[in-house]
C-alpha cells in the first residue's frame, strides 16, 4: 500500500500549514492533531485534507 500525501489545515485560520503522508487503505481515519499555527501565533487544532 502506498503512503498518501496529506496537508494539515487550521480550523481557524485555514491555512495550510504542514504536509505529511499517512498509510492507504480502507480503515485508516482522518487526522487530527494539535500544532502551531504561524499565522495564528497559537496551538490550534489542524485537521487531513487530501493533497494534491
Amino acid at each position: 500500500m502506498p503512503r498518501t500525501p496529506v496537508w494539515l489545515v487550521c480550523e481557524q485560520c485555514e491555512g495550510r500549514n504542514y504536509r505529511t503522508t499517512k498509510k492507504g487503505g480502507e480503515g485508516v481515519g482522518k487526522i487530527e492533531v494539535r500544532k502551531f499555527c504561524p499565522k495564528c501565533r497559537k496551538h490550534t487544532l489542524h485537521k487531513e485534507r487530501k493533497g494534491k
